[in-house]
């Protein structure tokens, strides 16, 4: 049986982290043997992880140079044998591929799910040393492929597997008793944004357009779902551009799945994308999507079919998108069918399972 061993910063409940617990558990169906490593810390999906009965590591990594958790890591891999490292985005990458090779690993890929800005010139240096050190690049989409060969890596490795989503569960709880938990009014329309509150995410042209909306629709209620280094910035500016009453700071939260079902709409404002879970989420649960019409989106919202595309920093057109949905339930209904039958269609995590368990076998012979 083939062993894999897949190796990620956290095991926090990011992007990255959900969809390798989606593709961990699917994998062992497949034939394999999964063990999952986590380069600093562990978090909330160890547990899911030990439930599924995978092996899982926290490596300890506490310096961006740490030696000692690089050899931990290293007799780690040593120690497991694997046949296959697959590493996640960069710290993992950049650690866990040198530590692969002096154990002695002969098949390496590494996923690049992010638009990672923020990367330095070194870090691009890293990233182009470390090719010579990877068999395969993972991208989940060909906005993420493209922009890291613009960067130098070789385009010509990557492998383009899109993102999983599983179907929407239902909510457990009806409208009104969301509407009554949240303290919104019983004809509240809700607007859902999900995510990691950091300036990527534009929040602040939310907010904006939010606030011109609620012109039009007094009783919006913006529900603003997750936490990061801008939530109190974008509290005080809620707070004085408009009020806080139709916007809502819920912070990070473990139930999103039985908030999403009934929201109106969902906003993505994002400068940039590769592949949003919390867009593909909404599209899941037949919710329409007005996102920022970026690479990543424009490869899961197909504007008019299945959601609306609108500028970056486009407040007034994502408000008259709003509202055309707000106003109009046909459309509404249309546009969240649509966007499931294209989840299911076009993103399922059978698929995603299938594609890796089909690239593996082929690096592995």
């Amino acid at each position: 049986m083939p062993r894999i061993l897949h190796i990620i910063p956290t095991f926090d409940r990011t992007g990255a982290g959900k969809q390798l617990r989606l593709l961990a558990t699917g994998l062992a169906p497949e034939g394999f043997d999964v063990h999952v490593c986590a380069l600093t810390r562990g978090g909330p999906l160890a547990a899911e992880f030990r439930a599924a009965g995978i092996p899982s590591e926290i490596i300890g990594k506490r310096l961006k140079a740490d030696p000692v958790a690089f050899a931990r890591l290293a007799r780690h891999i040593a120690r497991l044998r694997p046949d296959l490292v697959h590493t996640w985005n960069f710290a993992a990458g950049s650690y866990g591929r040198v530590a692969a090779r002096a154990a002695g690993v002969k098949h390496i890929v590494a996923g690049e799910y992010c638009v990672d800005r923020w990367k330095s010139t070194w870090q691009w240096i890293v990233d182009r040393r470390l090719a010579r050190h990877t068999d395969c690049y993972v991208a989940n989409s060909a906005a993420i492929r493209d922009y890291c060969a613009k960067h130098g890596l070789p385009a010509e490795r990557f492998t383009v597997i899109d993102n999983g989503v599983e179907p929407a569960c239902p909510s457990d709880a009806t409208r009104c008793q969301l509407l009554d938990e949240l303290k919104c009014p019983g004809d509240a329309r809700l607007i859902g944004v999900v995510g990691r509150l950091w300036p990527q995410k534009r929040v602040k042209d939310l907010i904006w357009a939010a606030d011109l909306l609620r012109v039009l629709h007094d009783n919006l209620r913006l529900l603003v779902i997750g936490d990061g280094p801008e939530r109190s910035t974008l509290h005080r500016f809620a707070r004085l551009a408009s009020d806080l009453d139709h916007i809502r700071f819920l912070g990070h939260r473990d139930d999103v799945w039985r908030i999403m079902p009934h929201l109106d709409v969902f906003w993505n404002g994002s400068g940039y994308e590769g592949q949003s879970n919390s867009v593909m989420e909404a599209m899941a649960a037949s919710v329409p999507v007005v996102a920022s019409d970026v690479a990543g989106n424009r490869e899961l919202v197909v504007h008019g079919e299945t959601g609306y595309l609108v500028p970056i920093a486009g407040r007034a057109a994502r408000a008259r998108a709003t509202d055309q949905i707000l106003t109009d339930p046909t459309l509404a209904a249309r546009l969240g069918a649509a966007a499931k039958q294209r989840m299911a269609e076009h993103f399922s995590v059978e698929e995603n399972i299938r594609r890796h368990a089909e690239l593996y076998r082929e690096l592995i012979g």
